[in-house]
């Protein structure tokens, strides 16, 4: 039946509906797709590291053996076994983490939302590193609170400013790893440091950890869970050791906090893919990741090391960056009269494409920053790319 003449569809948005902005990176990704364009750019994992054949594998094994359990609703908190390795991996240092304390996530971007919809209220004061990465500004922002930003030097976040911004507090997010944007990472004392001041303070910490495995040195340091399970919230995500697209993610956090996420996950969406946590689980029981993750890391190692090399030789000498010791980003700052959302403009001009360091700022963005990303550049694109940037850098100075 075909209505005539029907009204002009109202459509009545949600006041949270109207605040939804679209992701920058993600715009900008749209752009890059075209193949011409030399993109540092996206935050993704390079394509050459996930492991094609030992998926395919796994996924006919585990259809072979448990077809019918894996294709069936699952668990809201996720499967067993993954949870339990999760959990063994996590326990250290006579501090026993147990599977009952994680949950898995549609990736770890669904983890930061569950955190969100528990923890927040509108106005709720939110402490975020500054800069502090995107995803998380983005997630959080849909219960509207009051982000507060926490000082950071050229080490990272600073535990001693914590004091004077932490009355009333929900939490404070933070990244301790090779950081998303900058790179940074903290070092062993202020790691203690940050924990025993938000234990004083009575402060939940949330340690977002997806690049904690790709230390080019291959030691990472300790996790801040290990310090206090019981008022550290750790983040973990098999999307930068496996790959993406899988979209596995988990939350450990304490057993009064993680029943409410799992409430929250019910209402989102009952579980995530029982057939993805049994795949992933397959691969890693016995001992994968110790195996592949080396590779990647001399991987991004040696593409992170081409690209300073390349910002030495073509960047001017007034242009700062971080030299990362692991993880994906290199961060820059340029002279205070450069606008890099201007300069990408030009950038995408030349082709070439990075993201301007505006939108990292949950308050009083620098808008002489940018972020390079190097795994999924080749090293003569790199070094190109670089070139003509540094170029475009040096006509504005």
């Amino acid at each position: 039946m075909k209505i005539e003449n029907p009204n002009p569809m109202q459509w009545r948005f949600a006041e949270r509906a109207e605040q939804l902005q679209s992701s920058f990176i993600r715009e900008i990704l749209k752009i890059t797709q075209q193949p011409e364009i030399i993109s540092f750019a996206g935050g993704l994992p390079s394509p050459a590291t996930f492991p094609v054949d030992e998926m395919k594998i796994a996924f006919d094994k585990v259809l072979t053996n448990s077809g019918k359990v894996a294709l069936q609703y699952g668990p809201t908190d996720g499967y067993l076994p993954l949870r339990q390795w999760i959990a063994d991996s996590l326990s250290a240092n006579g501090v026993k983490i147990v599977p009952e304390q994680v949950l898995m996530t549609s990736g770890s971007q669904q983890a930061l939302d569950l955190l969100g919809k528990v923890l927040i209220d509108e106005g709720s004061r939110v402490l975020v590193e500054t800069p502090s990465y995107l995803g998380a500004l983005q997630a959080f922002s849909v219960y509207r609170p009051e982000f507060v930003s926490v000082d950071t030097d050229e080490h990272g976040l600073v535990p001693e400013s914590l004091d004077k911004v932490a009355q009333g507090a929900r939490l404070l997010y933070a990244l301790p790893n090779f950081q998303n944007p900058t790179g940074r990472s903290l070092s062993l004392e202020r790691r203690h440091q940050l924990v025993e001041t938000c234990a004083r303070l009575g402060l939940p910490l949330i340690e977002d950890d997806p690049y904690g495995a790709l230390s080019y040195k291959g030691a990472p340091l300790p996790k801040m869970v290990a310090m206090n399970p019981d008022g550290v919230i750790y983040m973990g995500s098999f999307s930068k050791v496996l790959t993406p697209g899988i979209r596995l993610g988990y939350v450990v956090a304490p057993l009064p906090l993680v029943r409410r996420l799992e409430l929250a996950k019910q209402a989102a969406d009952l579980h995530t893919s029982q057939l993805t946590q049994m795949v992933v689980h397959e691969v890693i029981k016995d001992g994968f990741l110790d195996r592949h993750i080396p590779q990647i890391r001399t991987l991004y190692g040696d593409q992170c090391q081409c690209m300073l090399d390349a910002m030495d030789q073509h960047f001017p000498a007034s242009v700062t960056w971080t030299k990362p010791e692991g993880g994906m980003f290199i961060w820059v700052t340029l002279p205070k009269h450069i606008n890099a959302m201007a300069l990408l403009d030009e950038a995408i001009a030349a082709k070439v494409a990075f993201v301007p360091g505006s939108p990292f700022y949950a308050n009083e963005p620098e808008t002489n920053t940018l972020r390079l990303s190097f795994v999924t550049v080749s090293p003569e694109r790199i070094r190109t790319g670089i070139e003509i940037l540094g170029k475009l850098i040096a006509a504005k100075i």
